[in-house]
């Protein structure tokens, strides 16, 4: 759901830039209130592990499509919204400017479209309120899978709004959202089940991160050695090998923009601001589309195909674990520098 900067006008483009910057300031005076220094390296593991998972495009039967899990729901529930909103934020810098995935005109609306929307509307209004004030195991699959749902309808939503107010694409706003909504549900529900897995493994394992999460305050004691380390050995194995077998059909996004318009990706303008900020992202993105750069392709072989082929399975491996690895690096860095200028006040 990473959105191209061919579907925004700069007018769309800036505003959900500077709506995402206000949100990343907001929570980033919240969380140097709670945040302890159990809480910085859960971050960044976290925002490793959504890389890594964000990777992984899984098929849609019947529909020729395909999706990957937003995750921000998933931090939500493990972080709290506004730790959560920061973490998925990292991701999504790290993914635009050194893998080319998402323009950069149009990253204040993916951090919008896939943190703000499920940190502070989905999380608050749907997961807690059917959560209730006793939960139990039970409730919380109940509410994670409803969010995850309601979170996969209201984000696509916004993609369609950002694209018909740009007002630049040729993607006729009924026919658009009425391919994004059904796709996005299906998408939705896969979610669901992944994030009520990944959210009863930590139940059982530590459930006082959940209640912590709810309540918005420290860890303190509790340890969490285990949980950091099962989600470190996830991200490794999710992103340098079962990256390989990701779907190869185009996402729900891609998709609907297909069968409006016959190709899976608009015309980007190369005028003013789209074209500096490509060649920005062009410079940057060191692994384009999570691979190695192309040279100029010779005569194929057979064994020009093997070499073809492996070095794809290297490429993906290398941008999953450095990708991953930057992530970390970078959530950590937010969690260190909050927590100190908690501790300096």
């Amino acid at each position: 759901m990473h959105m191209a900067d061919a579907l925004l006008s700069p007018a769309v483009g800036g505003v959900m830039w500077a709506v995402s910057a206000g949100a990343i300031a907001y929570s980033a005076v919240k969380v140097r209130s709670e945040l302890d220094e159990k809480k910085v390296p859960l971050m960044g593991v976290l925002g490793a592990f959504l890389f890594a998972a964000q990777m992984i495009n899984f098929t849609i039967p019947a529909t020729g499509s395909s999706g990957h899990i937003g995750g921000g729901l998933l931090l939500a529930i493990l972080l709290g919204p506004h730790a959560a909103f920061l973490t998925i934020a990292s991701v999504l810098v790290v993914q635009a400017l050194f893998f080319a995935d998402g323009g950069l005109l149009a990253l204040g609306c993916n951090i919008f479209n896939m943190g703000f929307i499920t940190a502070f509307i989905v999380y608050p209004l749907v997961y807690k309120t059917i959560l209730g004030r006793n939960p139990n195991q039970g409730r919380m699959a109940l509410a994670t899978m409803a969010a995850a749902i309601v979170g996969l309808q209201l984000g696509p939503l916004g993609v369609v709004l950002e694209t018909y107010f740009s007002g630049i694409s040729e993607l006729p706003f009924t026919t658009f959202l009425l391919l994004m909504q059904p796709i996005h549900l299906a998408i939705g529900i896969v979610e669901g089940f992944i994030t009520v897995a990944v959210v009863s493994f930590v139940y059982q394992s530590r459930p006082e991160i959940l209640q912590v999460a709810l309540e918005a305050r420290p860890i303190g004691v509790h340890p969490v050695r285990n949980v950091l380390l099962a989600f470190l050995a996830a991200t490794v194995l999710v992103g340098g090998i079962v990256s390989w077998y990701a779907s190869e059909n185009p996402d729900g996004l891609e998709w609907a923009i297909a069968r409006v318009t016959g190709k899976e990706e608009l015309t980007e303008p190369s005028r003013g601001i789209y074209g500096v900020l490509a060649s920005i992202q062009q410079k940057t993105a060191f692994l384009p589309d999570y691979s190695f750069r192309k040279a100029p392709e010779p005569a194929v072989t057979s064994e020009g195909g093997d070499l073809a082929e492996a070095s794809g399975k290297a490429g993906t491996s290398v941008s999953g674990i450095v990708g991953a690895l930057m992530t970390l690096v970078l959530a950590l860095v937010i969690g260190l520098v909050l927590r100190r200028r908690n501790q300096a006040v």
